[in-house]
Formats: C-alpha cells, structure tokens, sequence
C-alpha cells in the first residue's frame, strides 16, 4: 500500500466513524426528529458516487471507506424512515 492509499484510508476512517454516534443515539433514543431526510439522501447518492468514481479508478481506500460510509448513511436514513 502506498502513502496515498494509506492517507485515503485514514481519511476515510474518520469521515466513517464520525457518522457512528448518530447512529448509536438514534437507536437508543429511537429518535431522528433533528435529523434532515434531505441531508440524509443527499448525502446517500453523493457516497453511491464517490463509490463508483473510486471503483472507475480503482482506489482501494476510496472504495473501503466510502462502502462503510454509504452504509452508516443508509442506516441513519433507514433510522429516520423508521423512527421520523
């Protein structure tokens, strides 16, 4: 692995685990009232292209961490859509 790919790993680490705590809270308040369904969408197909733009340049990292951040993304909408 080289410097770049390890930069875009731990970029993407820290983008990642920032959505955790939304995620945590939501499920033990089973609350989402604050959170934005646009923002929450938006930010979904926004992961789904960055995915693909790292598959079409073949970034490990960049496809790794922003897989792990399209899903913690899609379980806060799936929380919202639950929880409203």
């Amino acid at each position: 692995m080289n410097n770049v790919e390890l930069v875009g790993f731990i970029a993407g680490i820290f983008v990642a685990t920032s959505l955790f705590p939304q995620v945590i809270k939501s499920l033990k308040t089973k609350s989402t009232k604050d959170i934005s369904i646009s923002y929450s969408i938006i930010n979904l197909i926004g992961q789904l292209l960055w995915l693909t733009y790292g598959v079409l340049i073949g970034s490990i990292s960049l496809i790794a961490m922003t897989a792990l951040t399209f899903l913690m993304v899609l379980m806060i909408l799936l929380l919202k859509i639950k929880y409203g």
